[in-house]
């Protein structure tokens, strides 16, 4: 069945580049990706095209990565992912005439075919949720600041929390366990702290969950915890972490069809992703 809109099918053999910026130690800790690359896979590998991933330190690292893909010819088409707010790798690709996909907002992406998780509406959901639940104190621990999406998902937070009159304390984090584990010491320390935590990834809230238990925090009797991605660590921690749930893989099939599209000459299009929800387990 072909995976383009129109039938068309793109080159056999060259591959799509996806240039992730990225510390290798976080990432390999990290599922989303793992899931994300084998949906996209499940796509593009049987139209011919495999998936050429390199991690880079740096956004500028990135581009120049991406000037080389199109100087060798080395790549069809590119994913950008995690951009920045005015994202100098938009511009690139438009002006190296590269096919794009972006993973993130219709704004971010400048008039590039998007595929957008709708974290806006997922965060206000979580929030209007953990109110209900009666959490009068919520906490987030972001991912990094600069991202296009974490900076939706902070305001979004912020926002939707102060429409409900609930209080709110942020941290900002890298993806990591250990920014998991620091953000909790911190709000261990405070005197009046969040009764409910929201992180920004899987991983930052399992280093959470771990600390919490070497504090003598009970989950949730004393904090409730809910991670995003929802990975299968967070059915394996104890207790099972809630979490803001999508289907990574489902994401990374929609992002490969819509670079399909692109590689034929497709019109821009912005594709929103079913929108992740709150799955309640132990840790809530």
């Amino acid at each position: 069945m072909p995976a383009t809109s129109d039938g068309a099918r793109p080159p056999r053999g060259t591959p799509v580049g996806l240039a992730l910026v990225r510390d290798a130690e976080v990432l390999g800790a990290e599922p989303f990706f793992h899931d994300f690359i084998a949906g996209m896979e499940r796509v593009l590998v049987p139209l011919g095209v495999p998936v050429l991933l390199q991690v880079v330190a740096t956004v500028s690292q990135a581009a120049d990565r991406m000037r080389a893909w199109a100087r060798h010819g080395q790549v069809q088409g590119v994913i950008l992912i995690d951009l920045l707010p005015g994202d100098e790798r938009v511009a690139l690709v438009k002006e190296l005439g590269m096919p794009a996909v972006v993973i993130g907002d219709p704004v971010t992406a400048g008039g590039l075919p998007a595929v957008w998780t709708q974290d806006d509406v997922a965060m206000r959901d979580v929030v209007d949720e953990l109110v209900a639940a009666g959490h009068a104190h919520l906490g987030h621990v972001a991912g990094p600041a600069q991202m296009a999406h974490t900076i939706i998902r902070r305001r979004t937070f912020q926002a939707a929390a102060a429409g409900r009159g609930v209080r709110t304390t942020t941290f900002e984090g890298d993806y990591s366990e250990a920014a998991g584990v620091r953000a909790l010491a911190a709000l261990a320390a405070l005197g009046d702290r969040p009764t409910a935590v929201v992180f920004d990834n899987d991983v930052m809230a399992l280093g959470a969950l771990h600390e919490a238990g070497r504090l003598g925090l009970a989950v949730p009797a004393d904090l409730s915890l809910v991670a995003w991605d929802d990975s299968a660590l967070c059915q394996l921690a104890v207790p099972p972490l809630g979490a803001v749930s999508h289907d990574v893989q489902e994401l990374g099939e929609l992002a490969g069809r819509t670079l399909a599209d692109a590689l034929v000459g497709a019109p821009a299009a912005t594709v929103n992703a079913p929108p992740a929800r709150l799955v309640v387990r132990g840790s809530v």
